[in-house]
């Protein structure tokens, strides 16, 4: 599984850096796996800004700026938190040199080894926010917001702790492995 993670973060990375796209991750229970998994390969720096880690409900609100309605209707387990992090963290690593250029991308959701209130163990949801000039809209991808179009998906992951953060983390990297051979 190892292997198959460095090659999907590899492909993706020589990908930005060959289009000029850069990215940036915002993580609550994969905590910093999804950062690693790029900055593990040489040259990362090139493209990846770095992953704000949002484990805290009310983090993701003060830092990703997070809508606090959505997060005390809903919680943080929820399609639309991940693409409001997602979106957040495209924001925040946004600079002068690389604005509209931020792919990013999150992660949300319940570990284990229970459940969370009423979300089960395993229950995740991933984030994207694609800059406009990447991908053209289609009916997955949510309305345009700040020139990024939005989007997640929803994971049902077996096994411990663990093995639910690092399925995560190989979710988001093929998912957007897919998304960068489709797009660019």
């Amino acid at each position: 599984m190892q292997q198959r993670c460095d090659d999907f973060a590899s492909r993706a990375m020589d990908v930005c850096r060959d289009s000029r796209y850069y990215l940036a991750a915002a993580e609550s229970l994969t905590g910093g796996l999804l950062a690693d998994a790029f900055v593990r390969i040489p040259g990362a720096s090139d493209v990846f800004l770095g992953s704000s880690v949002t484990y805290d409900i009310a983090a993701k609100a003060s830092v990703l700026k997070v809508n606090h309605d959505l997060l005390r209707i809903h919680g943080a387990v929820h399609p639309r938190v991940a693409e409001e992090m997602a979106l957040g963290t495209a924001r925040l690593y946004s600079r002068y040199d690389c604005e509209g250029r931020v792919i990013g991308m999150s992660t949300t959701g319940v570990a284990g080894p229970g459940p969370d209130g009423d979300d089960p163990a395993g229950l995740v949801y991933i984030g994207f926010a694609l800059p406009r000039r990447l991908v053209k809209p289609t009916a997955m991808h949510r309305e345009l917001v700040d020139d990024y179009r939005t989007f997640s998906y929803e994971l049902h992951l077996d096994g411990d702790r663990e093995e639910v953060r690092r399925g995560t983390v190989m979710q988001v990297l093929d998912r957007l492995d897919r998304t960068l051979q489709l797009y660019t």
